[in-house]
């Protein structure tokens, strides 16, 4: 299967925005400035965007904005430079607060979302506070940072360990014996070691369950790629970890208990990959039936990664398809330079 991103582009706008508390967003436009108000909520939490991401929209139609959470990517500080700082004031009440500030501050009345992952958790979060400022949502890798969901991929007993033992036990048995009930909080131990070596390792480990776990098939090489960048790493681990200790700072259940209320103006398209063992097919389903005007689509022949063919090509399909508001006029002139 082929699967033709749009070409790659260079973001037109970008800035550093003071959101208050000591932290500053990184924020790009990209595409048409005309064009149908669109952002893309990036996963982890910690991974930040990337060029990549500005491929899923076409660039004539869309004012694409992208940002990267607090403590990520190249918003200050970040977690892997300063990681006591990039953690500080860092919940995701924070993260939603940032969004309506940056919508603000673009002039932008109501826009589409599209996300995966944590950025599913991000946009569903977004919706149930403030629905009104929403056109639409495409979601994919559902995930309400719930007990049963964390304890999927990191505890032992869960998915993850079942069916990739050779990577869960190594992440496991790096933990004393009395912190392997409660990988999360053991982790936390270990990230905070005086120890750097043993800090480094728990770092890779950590990531490397995840990334290793996300798709169907991961080439060596690919995964060599993904864990490279030694800030990347260190970045997703820390925030991952201290959003994931506290379950993320939100109630799932109720969330996903008010959905159907609170969404119900939201036209929403959901993409589940059938074998996802980062955010596990069941959360995706609830939310369908929550929701019942919503789209499910499930990729019977993907994982977690929205970099897996079938569902890239889901994603391209849905956010082209997304109609082009009559009371903007989209000037099919502009380039993004």
């Amino acid at each position: 299967m082929t699967v033709e991103l749009f070409p790659e582009i260079e973001p037109y706008n970008q800035f550093m925005f003071d959101v208050g508390d000591g932290h500053q967003i990184y924020v790009e436009e990209c595409g048409n400035p005309d064009g149908e108000p669109i952002t893309f909520l990036h996963g982890g939490p910690g991974s930040g965007c990337n060029s990549w991401h500005r491929r899923l929209f076409d660039p004539e139609k869309f004012r694409i904005i992208l940002f990267d959470q607090r403590g990520s990517g190249r918003s200050l500080p970040n977690v892997s430079f300063f990681p006591a700082l990039g953690l500080q004031d860092n919940t995701t009440q924070h993260l939603i607060d940032d969004m309506e500030k940056i919508r603000d501050h673009l002039d932008i009345g109501r826009w589409h979302i599209t996300g995966g992952s944590w950025g599913s958790t991000l946009a569903l979060v977004y919706a149930d506070q403030h629905s009104k400022r929403v056109k639409s949502m495409i979601i994919y890798g559902i995930f309400l940072s719930r007990d049963e969901e964390l304890e999927a991929l990191y505890f032992d007993g869960g998915m993850a360990s079942k069916i990739f033992p050779d990577v869960f036990y190594p992440y496991l048995n790096i933990l004393p014996d009395a912190d392997k009930e409660n990988p999360l909080i053991g982790y936390d131990k270990l990230f905070r070691s005086d120890d750097k070596e043993v800090r480094e390792k728990a770092v890779d480990l950590w990531t490397r369950l995840e990334k290793r776990v996300s798709r169907l098939i991961v080439p060596q090489a690919s995964l060599d790629e993904e864990m490279s960048d030694p800030d990347f790493v260190l970045a997703h681990s820390l925030v991952e970890n201290h959003y994931f200790l506290s379950n993320s700072f939100i109630d799932g259940n109720a969330i996903l208990k008010r959905a159907g209320q609170a969404l119900r103006d939201i036209p929403m398209d959901i993409i589940q990959g059938r074998y996802d063992m980062v955010t596990p097919f069941k959360t995706a389903w609830e939310l369908h039936n929550q929701v019942p005007h919503s789209n499910l689509h499930i990729i019977d022949n993907a994982g977690h990664s929205a970099k897996e063919k079938a569902t890239t090509k889901k994603l391209l399909t849905l956010i082209s398809n997304i109609p082009v508001s009559s009371l903007r006029k989209i000037n099919t002139e502009t380039k993004a330079s």
